[in-house]
């Protein structure tokens, strides 16, 4: 079986784990960046090229595309499923996925408990706008941040008044929401693959910050959640489309909220919580379903 490990980066560790995973099962895996790829549009059947050569044929795409990259990433994998092959992220889920404001509007339409949200353009009165989630203290975040970058605390209404006359000063779109107190500076990240939560882990922000991201210095740790936490994980995975996931809760005193949904989760920080093979977890699936694939198309 072969399979593409779409990343730009090669020497990222999630990068080389998904690699040395596929080799201790016998694939043949291969990390096709986005960025040197291009592809060709014709009636004789669909094409990616690299380097002057046409890519071999793929049983199977593992998506690891970055925020930056999201634009091209998701024409890349429209390709690799115009051409037949396998991904567990497809194209429009990675969109889906990436755009913060759509996700939460199709979470919210399928009825998922998470803190309260609003967006606006120019709103003619921001003290509604706080209002409208709970007043002050509350977060406000960019639109396009990742990994905590971009995500501020306003502690009082007049705080968040400033900022957001301050974003929108700049044409910065943002969410503003609901402050959670009694999870302050904790978070779940509940790994999804298929229909199951595979590993999960607790993570605590270092002193000072209320982002628990481990890339803004956070610690983690395995952690035993509940069964409501595990099928409300495994439902935002797939309202989106995302046969792999990383989605993050909150436990609040009416019970967990989902705070975003992750299409490309790392898997350093929750391999090392939990002590799990992860990465071979993600290859065991992307063989599950190629076979189903082929068996199907036979």
């Amino acid at each position: 079986m072969r399979v593409a490990i779409l990343s730009a980066k090669a020497e990222l560790y999630s990068t080389q784990r998904l690699l040395a995973a596929a080799a201790e099962r016998g694939m043949e895996a291969m990390v096709v960046s986005p960025v040197g790829c291009y592809m060709s549009l014709n009636s004789n059947g669909p094409q990616i090229h690299q380097k002057g050569q046409v890519l071999p044929a793929f049983d199977a795409v593992m998506p690891r595309v970055g925020p930056e990259l999201t634009f091209f990433g998701a024409a890349l994998l429209r390709q690799f499923e115009a051409m037949g092959v396998y991904t567990p992220v497809s194209a429009a889920a990675l969109q889906r996925s990436r755009d913060k404001l759509r996700a939460l509007q199709i979470l919210t339409a399928q009825q998922i408990p998470m803190p309260v949200t609003a967006f606006a353009h120019v709103p003619d009165d921001i003290p509604d706008l706080i209002e409208m989630v709970g007043g002050a203290p509350l977060v406000l975040k960019l639109l396009e941040g990742s990994q905590g970058i971009g995500v501020v605390l306003a502690e009082t209404a007049q705080a968040a008044k400033s900022v957001i006359e301050a974003f929108m000063g700049v044409k910065v779109n943002i969410l503003v929401q609901e402050y959670i107190k009694e999870s302050a500076g904790r978070d779940l990240r509940l790994l999804v693959v298929g229909d199951k939560v595979v590993a999960a882990m607790e993570r605590i922000a270092k002193n000072g910050d209320f982002r628990a991201n481990l890339h803004r210095g956070g610690e983690a740790r395995a952690v035993k959640i509940s069964p409501q936490e595990r099928r409300l994980a495994v439902q935002a995975a797939k309202s989106l489309g995302l046969g792999i996931a990383g989605v993050d809760l909150l436990r609040s005193d009416r019970g967990p909220l989902v705070l975003e949904v992750n299409s490309s989760p790392g898997l350093e920080g929750i391999e090392a919580a939990t002590g799990l093979d992860i990465a071979g977890i993600m290859m065991d699936h992307l063989i599950e379903h190629s076979r189903k694939r082929r068996k199907r198309d036979v």
